[in-house]
């Protein structure tokens, strides 16, 4: 359907991917009335920096934010700020609002997002248990980050391990509480796992998998302590919970709009709704170099299924679907991923974990998907365009150091 004539444009969410739907609109010269719908106070800002530089104190809230708030108005763009969704009509064309206003529109984008898993266990709703997913989430957290107390986080992923980083950084007693026999067991291989258990460690921070969580206990209704299911209690002036993320699909679903763990979209991120779009953490797309669908939680996913949103609205041609990526900052170690490593039947390690400086391939059939990269850029760009590419590359060609990234991506068929 063309909606190169929409006259009013309605955004619902402030994130990355309701943020570059708008940038893309105005920079694909669409003209007419935008309104981005956010529910929190703060203009549309980005999410990594919260569990590193911006929790450790090193980034000022405005650095977080994409564009000031004179960016919008000069641009023609309506901010709603503090306010939220209740209910899309889809035979109207219109999004009622939690403070009674309605707006029509003639397409939608639904950035809504995704919220932290609840810790289903008794304490979890103690004074002192964090999330670990907003502005204002930091803003609790934050000034509970002093030297000399203890933090206990729930779950080694990704998020639960850049906190341990920072919090060893502040001057804390860290421990990591995962269910899973390895960290980050849910994204990446053992060699991978064992190299960053080994560096937490390194650092002071007490890693247990395989432990099983009963509940938070609590005095006078604020956290003191970890309840493990053998009974033994490890003391906790602050508990962080990192188990993972839900799409924040229900708008969506109470309007008729097909969902399965996620928004279902196209490839231009059109729902089964031709006036309506989603984009980012709460969307479900096909993954083109994959020949699946799936749902991605990254910059680069959210980013480019802004851009794809607003070019099917404006008429114009579909822009690139890049190899997905993503990173993670741990100490002095810059994680770089590209693609995704499921189902792989090969593991190819290139340069020495000990010297912090290598990279983990994925082959499946003779073929790359994916790349984990320990500060080692050359690894993750060149392989970025061998995935995209669907390039056989030889294991032992991958392996030997001697020969460059440069010349395995130019030799790759």
């Amino acid at each position: 359907m063309d909606l190169s004539s929409a006259k009013q444009i309605v955004v619902i969410g402030g994130g990355q991917a309701g943020a570059q739907a708008v940038f893309s609109l105005r920079q694909g010269g669409y003209d007419g009335a935008i309104t981005l719908v956010g529910d929190e106070p703060a203009p549309p800002y980005q999410r990594p920096p919260l569990s590193k530089a911006f929790l450790k104190g090193e980034m000022p809230e405005e650095r977080l934010y994409f564009k000031p708030a004179a960016w919008y108005q000069d641009n023609g763009v309506e901010l709603m700020l503090g306010v939220s969704a209740t209910r899309i009509d889809r035979s109207a064309r219109q999004v009622h609002l939690s403070h009674d206003a309605v707006l029509d529109y003639d397409a939608l984008i639904l950035a809504t997002g995704s919220r932290p898993r609840a810790l289903p266990l008794p304490g979890a709703d103690l004074d002192g248990v964090h999330e670990l997913r907003s502005l204002a989430d930091v803003e609790r957290l934050a000034p509970q980050t002093i030297a000399g107390r203890s933090i206990v986080i729930v779950g080694a992923g990704y998020i639960g391990l850049e906190a341990a980083a920072v919090a060893r950084q502040l001057g804390m007693d860290v421990t990591v509480l995962e269910m899973a026999p390895r960290v980050l067991a849910r994204v990446t291989s053992p060699v991978m796992s064992d190299f960053y258990e080994k560096q937490h460690r390194a650092q002071g921070v007490d890693i247990r998998c395989g432990a099983g969580l009963a509940a938070l206990k609590g005095d006078n209704g604020a956290v003191t302590a970890a309840q493990l299911v053998d009974g033994s209690e490890i003391k906790a002036d602050l508990v962080l919970i990192g188990i993972g993320i839900l799409p924040n699909e229900e708008l969506a679903a109470e309007a008729g709009i097909a969902c399965e763990n996620g928004i279902l979209v196209d490839r231009d991120a059109r729902t089964n709704d031709p006036h309506v779009f989603a984009c980012g953490d709460c969307a479900r797309r096909p993954l083109v170099h994959y020949g699946r669908i799936g749902r991605l939680e990254s910059v680069h996913n959210a980013i480019e299924q802004g851009k794809l949103a607003a070019a099917a609205i404006l008429g114009k041609p579909r822009p690139p679907e890049d190899t997905p990526w993503f990173w993670s900052d741990q100490y002095d170690l810059k994680l770089q991923i590209a693609g995704l490593s499921q189902d792989y039947d090969e593991l190819v390690v290139r340069g020495d974990p000990e010297a912090r400086k290598f990279a983990t391939f994925y082959l499946k059939s003779g073929a790359l998907i994916a790349v984990d990269a320990v500060n080692s850029p050359p690894e993750f760009l060149a392989s970025k365009k061998l995935i995209a590419a669907g390039a056989k590359v030889a294991p032992e060609r991958l392996s030997d150091t001697s020969i460059s990234m440069k010349e395995i991506a130019a030799t790759a068929v």
